[in-house]
Parts: structure tokens; sequence; C-alpha cells
């Protein structure tokens, strides 16, 4: 336990576990609420602002299918035209989190956003003819997706000040994705039905600018700035211990965009109910289950190196899958998928934690961007990979590539532990009365800059 105040590059912070009262008295402090958490200046505009912001990332695959089918393209286009969008996205993110390291946030967040609404713009005007002015336009779209996610990340250490409180702000922010994620479709199908295929791309395109605008020019954002950074070529990945965390990672979303598309092939079996019923109940589940991990995990005081609790996670979230391949009845599968997805959000939270502890100086926004793009390639892999093993095994051998992904990410993470328990050295100042020189800094504080 420490004795005396934290330090970032800039200043101090709060110590997390006491505070002095009127009289000079040392009490323990209360544990951080999310109420208290979203009171705190600046923090629900920033939450806020970075979940609307990101809406044209969390529907542009429905709102791109949606938009073909109605210009009388095939499933085939339009599942190309989502993946085009889907890897430009997953190359422009990391590139955009190194330029927001090395210019600030409001000159990279902001001309991002409008260029890529401009992209999806062209791409509604243009429609599917010609083909390649079509994909010309959902590739602009992609690559200039704003990193909005990492640099939300990057905020909360001078935001919050504290250590605690960025820790729940991690739970709390892959909490609110959940819901993103369910409400976003939900939104894109709203507007096609009030209006237009095309205008559902407009609307929300338009809805993700002004949600990048509201964080662009806050306080925390115009302030920010990253530490000092050596020139590497590699910029994040000279990291050994964030590279292992990427790989598992890998693996994690080829489990999720995996069980996307086994659980249509389990819901097209079931007889005697809408198979579209069937497979958002089970998408629902998994949903659900991030959604009370998420909840769960936040509320707790964590204590001590994250690292090991990530092996943990992870484990149990592997475990979590390989249920799937009994397919019972779809009211157990309902469960079952609400059980595989309990461990998600708390992984990820700990995984945003393991990030800033093992990012370089200088390159945190690119490292969470890294984060997001690795998830997202292996989202990519598990939907190509779960079509063969379907037809090979039925929808048992479907669910099998879950459970063999989330098993590899656990093996990956054990292999590489001891690259994992030595975070990069950064130069901070020792924490006062710390007998151990040595110590990693306290994650969230390493990169929690203001100007």
């Amino acid at each position: 336990m420490r004795d005396g105040p934290g330090h970032c590059r800039h200043g101090t912070y709060e110590r997390d576990d006491v505070i002095r009262n009127t009289r000079g008295v040392t009490v323990a402090r209360k544990p951080t609420g999310y109420g208290e958490l979203l009171r705190t200046r600046h923090a629900a505009r920033l939450l806020t602002g970075t979940l609307v912001g990101r809406l044209p990332n969390a529907t542009a695959h429905v709102a791109i299918v949606l938009f073909v089918r109605a210009e009388g393209g095939s499933y085939t286009l339009a599942g190309v035209l989502a993946t085009v969008y889907g890897l430009a996205t997953a190359i422009g993110q990391p590139l955009l989190g190194r330029a927001v390291d090395l210019h600030g946030q409001p000159r990279v967040m902001l001309p991002a956003a409008v260029v890529s609404a401009l992209g999806m713009v062209a791409f509604a005007v243009v429609g599917i003819e010609p083909l390649g002015l079509a994909a010309l336009a959902v590739l602009v779209a992609g690559v200039f997706t704003p990193p909005l996610e990492g640099g939300l990340r990057a905020l909360w250490p001078s935001v919050l000040k504290r250590q605690d409180r960025v820790h729940k702000a991690y739970a709390l922010d892959s909490v609110a994705q959940e819901v993103m994620f369910t409400v976003g479709p939900l939104a894109v199908t709203v507007c096609v039905a009030l209006w237009s295929e095309a205008t559902a791309l407009l609307v929300i395109n338009l809805i993700g600018v002004l949600g990048a605008l509201s964080v662009a020019v806050s306080q925390p954002s115009r302030s920010w700035r990253s530490a000092p950074r050596e020139a590497h070529w590699l910029g994040a990945l000279r990291s050994a211990g964030l590279l292992a965390l990427l790989g598992a990672f890998v693996f994690v979303g080829m489990a999720l965009g995996s069980i996307t598309v086994a659980a249509v092939a389990y819901a097209d079996e079931q007889t005697g109910v809408s198979g579209n019923v069937v497979y958002a109940l089970l998408m629902s589940g998994i949903g659900f289950g991030a959604l009370v991990g998420g909840l769960a995990y936040g509320v707790r005081e964590w204590v001590g190196a994250p690292e090991p609790r990530l092996l943990v996670l992870i484990g149990l979230l592997a475990l979590g899958y390989l249920p799937l391949m009994l397919t019972p009845s779809y009211g157990a599968m309902t469960v079952l998928t609400c059980l595989a997805g309990v461990f998600l959000a708390p992984a990820l939270s700990c995984a945003f934690v393991v990030v800033d502890r093992h990012a370089p100086a200088g390159t945190v926004t690119e490292a969470f961007s890294w984060l997001v793009t690795t998830f997202g390639v292996g989202a990519a892999l598990g939907t190509a990979v779960v079509g063969p093993s379907i037809e090979s095994g039925g929808v048992t051998g479907g669910f099998a590539v879950p459970g063999a992904a989330g098993v590899a990410g656990f093996l990956l993470l054990v292999l590489t532990r001891r690259a994992l328990a030595a975070p990069r050295r950064t130069g901070l100042p020792p924490v006062a009365g710390q007998s151990d020189p040595s110590r990693a800094a306290e994650p969230g504080f390493k990169t929690g800059h203001q100007a």
C-alpha cells in the first residue's frame, strides 16, 4: 500500500484507498459508484459523445447491407462492400491513433469524422453503380473512421484523476458498448422504416459527426497531450507485452465473429419457431450476459496487477464458449449464450488497463486503436473460418470454432505471460513511500496528460 500521492508525468493524482477528513484524519475512501463517476465534470459528455460518434461504425455493416439490397444488389455484393468497410476501418484505426498521439485529438478526430461521413454520403448518392466508385466511397468511410474509442480511454486519467475511477470507467465503457451495438442496428431499422435506406446512411453519419464534434471541442480533448515518444516505425507495436495481448484478442474476436454465423445455422435448423426470433434471442443473450458481467466487474474494487486477472478472465471466457457445442433447445441455448457473454466485458475492461500499462510512452491512442483493430480482424477471420466448419461438422462444428478460438487465446496468454508480467518502464517518478522502485507504473496514469 502506498503512503503518499501518486504521480503522472505532469502532476499528481489522489490515492485510491484513503482520504483526509476535515479534521485531518486519514480515513478509508468509499468505493466509486457509477453515479459518482458520471457526475465528474466532463465524464458524461465524453462518454456520450464518444458513443454517439461511434454510431456509424457500430451500424455500418447493417446499413451497407440494407442499402445494397434496396439498390438491387446481391447479398454477395453487400457482404463484399461490408467487408471492404471493415478491413478499411482495421487499417485506419491505428494509423489515425498514431496521428492523434502526434498532433492531438481535435486536429485528427473531427476532420476524420467529416471525411468518413462524406464517404458514406458519396456511397448513398452513387449507389452500387459504378461498383468501383461505390467501393472507393466505402473504403474512404472506413479508413477515416475516427479512433474515438482509443481517444476516450486516453482522456479518462486526466478527467477522473484517480486510478479506481479510471478502472471503473473502463468497465462502464465496455457496458455502454454493448448497449450501443444493440441500439445502433435498431436505430438504422427505424430510419429505414421512416424514410429509406439511403436516408439511414445520411442520418446515422450526421449523428456520428455531431458526436465527434462534441468530444473534439471539449476542454479535456483540446488540452490533452500525449507523452513524448521515442521515434520508432513500429510505434506501439514494439512492446512485447502489447503484442501478446493483441494476439490473444485476435482469437477472442474470432470467437465472437464465428458465433454470429453459427447462430444463423442453428436458428435455421429450429422448427416451430421463427429463425429470426431464435437468432435474435441468441445474439441478445450474448449482449445481456456481457452487460451483466460488465456491471458486476465494475462494481468491485480490484487490487493487484491486472495481467494475472486478465489470464483468468480469458480462461473463463473460453470455458463459457465450450458448452455452446451442445446445441440444446433454443431456450437452453439462449441461457448458454448469456453465460458465454458474461466474461466478455470484464475481459475487455481488464485488457484496457493492460494496454495502458504496456503501451510505450506517447503511443496510448495508437495502442488502444490496435486493440480495436485486432478484435475486428479476428471477427472477420471467425466469420470466414466458421462457414467450412459448419459445412463439414454441422451446427456443432460451427460452435466448435468459438470454443477453439477461446482456448487458443488463453493458451497464447499462458505462453507469453512473462512478456505480459513486465510492463515497459516509462520513467515515471516513484510513488512516495513505495519500497519497490522497480514496480511498474500504476495503470491508467502512465499516459493521462494535460497541457
